[in-house]
């Protein structure tokens, strides 16, 4: 068998299937605001490495925390730009952008829309991501909101 009409090796399956659950999560519970499915896609042990403020433990956490994002910017849009994965884990380079319509972080409605730069580390775990690393560029994300930039 020559080396290009060899199958994929298994981490490269891996990976490949780690991006495809990423991938998902960002279209369906975030894009598509389905916290009913979180269990599908989270494992229930999920830790955020990096938490935001306000952020309890676990699935149920992350949960919570996305459900008060999408009160504040209930029109909130994820959009990766790149992604590259190596086994169990995912990384990623992303913007969200949203109008802030709720409280957020202690900072009261404004109706100013944002675009906020992203960057995560997802592992997963059986098909499950279960731990994250957000950094997410909050300073520029209240510069908006303020209207300072």
């Amino acid at each position: 068998m020559s080396p290009s009409s060899e199958a994929p090796s298994t981490a490269t399956t891996l990976a490949e299937d780690n991006k495809a659950a990423d991938r998902r999560f960002i279209n369906q519970i975030i894009n598509g605001q389905d916290l009913e499915s979180i269990g599908d896609i989270v494992a229930d042990d999920f830790s955020e490495q990096n938490p935001p403020p306000g952020q309890g433990p676990g699935r149920d956490g992350l949960r919570d925390f996305l459900a008060q994002m999408f009160r504040a910017f209930p029109d909130l849009t994820w959009t990766v730009h790149e992604m590259v994965a190596e086994g169990d884990r995912v990384a990623a380079w992303s913007t969200w952008t949203g109008t802030h319509r709720e409280d957020f972080l202690g900072i009261g409605a404004t109706g100013r829309s944002v675009t906020v730069e992203a960057w995560t580390f997802d592992r997963f775990h059986d098909g499950k991501m279960c731990e994250s690393r957000i950094i997410m560029d909050v300073m520029g994300m209240v510069q908006q909101l303020q209207g300072d930039a």
